[in-house]
């Protein structure tokens, strides 16, 4: 990547470079409910999964964000559950010189991609700590999904 500034910039130390910084990322919220064990672990069926994917985004400070991926999962076999999984993985952010019309993009895109590999790990190591096979989530298009968003 090419970064231009000018020599005046550079000597003053300023930058018109766009950054976006990680300051931290977390467990927000988790659940894990196993409700019909131990007759859960052998289902009779081959299990129905459910997931649900959302992203939010919080101002906490100037230019710092809060952003939260919230993913519940539900396991049935017919009509029982086998499992539900709520998680809430969260992140803090912080941006540099972010334009308003790339800073949504941004927190609802980028930020939620860089969370989704820890989520997906804690939610296949649940299901496996549960009894269960782990349950490995498919990547997620969070573009797809904010160019949806904006569509309705």
């Amino acid at each position: 990547m090419v970064k231009e500034t000018s020599d005046e910039n550079t000597l003053a130390g300023v930058s018109d470079e766009t950054t976006m910084q990680v300051n931290g990322q977390y467990v927000k919220d988790f659940s894990f409910e196993n409700p019909n064990s131990p007759q859960s672990l052998q289902p009779k069926n081959d299990p129905s999964i459910e997931v649900n994917i959302d992203v939010n985004a919080k101002k906490l400070l100037d230019d710092v964000y809060e952003v939260a991926l919230t993913i519940s999962v539900t396991g049935t076999d017919g009509a029982d559950p086998l499992f539900v999984i709520e998680l809430i993985y969260a992140g803090v952010f912080t941006f540099s010189n972010m334009t308003d019309d790339k800073l949504q993009p941004s927190l609802l895109i980028d930020c939620p991609r860089l969370l989704f590999p820890f989520a997906r790990s804690i939610i296949a190591n649940v299901t496996s700590d549960g009894g269960f096979p782990p349950l490995m989530l498919q990547p997620v298009n969070f573009a797809q999904l904010f160019m949806n968003s904006q569509k309705e």
